[in-house]
């Protein structure tokens, strides 16, 4: 899907302007995606993909960080002055929500046990907003790949690929929003308060970079290590889940290639989000091909 080409005056466009945030809120509403989580007709399984499903580890983890996110996400709507982007993070919120919802119906549908997550209330809007979209901006990037590789490889049946498409473009919908509205919050501080708001945000990527690290040095230490932290990062880990051939490298790769192709669909003024991105490149190059 893409977005047609507003009519804006070059001159005018710039980070936090009236233009941008129109634009931010126009492209968000208008390629929300309309489904029933509730009414989805799940597919047929084969008890070996039954298998493989039931036994991947972070359903719970999965369930848990959809509640915070869409929790998180819609009480950060009222912390936007503007009505237009307001209504875009409630609606993001709405999405996330939804997230939970399917996960929800996919584990009740194929009997896999899980524990409803416990109410969660966040206190701080702002931070955790940025807290949860720093995060988001990690996690989607590599959940762009690891679909990528299991729907190449069979791993999951068509039919459940079909599902979570529709998941996937929502995910790319939320950080090219997330790093847009950060650009336009930045923008339109007074140029005192810039100073610590970027250190906020610092310090936000430097826990999310670190809390990455510790899983990405536990894949290294066997199969054990690497269960321990499936609950943890589990995007960044659940490539060990596809089989033989998967490797850290191709991950990188494929991840890269994803991002690339599925932002390449939505108006090119938007900015995109780069560390996430810069930071695996970065990798990819460093590492050798076969870890």
């Amino acid at each position: 899907m893409s977005v047609a080409p507003a009519d804006i005056e070059s001159s005018t466009w710039r980070p936090g302007s009236a233009e941008h945030r129109r634009l931010l809120a126009q492209f968000f509403l208008d390629t929300h995606i309309e489904y029933v989580p509730e009414k989805i007709r799940w597919p047929a399984l084969s008890a070996a993909e039954l298998a493989r499903l039931t036994a991947l580890p972070f359903w719970q983890e999965a369930v848990s960080t959809e509640n915070v996110t869409s929790n998180t996400v819609a009480a950060a709507a009222a912390i936007e002055p503007d009505p237009a982007v307001r209504a875009a993070i409630a609606l993001q919120g709405f999405e996330e929500q939804r997230h939970a919802r399917l996960l929800t119906a996919l584990t009740a549908h194929y009997g896999i046990p899980i524990e409803p997550p416990p109410p969660f209330t966040p206190r701080a809007l702002e931070s955790d907003f940025l807290f949860a979209g720093f995060g988001e901006c990690f996690d989607s990037f590599f959940a762009f790949g690891l679909f990528a590789l299991a729907r190449g490889s069979g791993y999951f049946p068509a039919g459940l690929v079909r599902v979570f498409e529709p998941v996937m473009e929502e995910e790319v919908r939320h950080i090219l929003f997330f790093v847009n509205w950060l650009a336009a919050r930045r923008a339109r501080l007074p140029w005192w308060q810039r100073p610590a708001f970027r250190a906020r945000c610092a310090w936000i990527i430097l826990k999310q970079v670190a809390s990455r690290v510790k899983t990405a040095r536990a894949l290294g230490k066997g199969p054990q290590a690497g269960a321990a932290k499936t609950a943890e990062n589990f995007t960044l880990t659940a490539h060990q889940e596809l089989g033989a051939g998967v490797t850290l490298h191709r991950l990188l790769r494929t991840c890269l290639e994803e991002n690339d192709r599925r932002m390449s669909a939505y108006d090119e003024r938007l900015l995109r989000p780069r560390l996430v991105p810069g930071i695996a490149r970065v990798l990819y190059r460093l590492l050798p091909a076969g870890i």
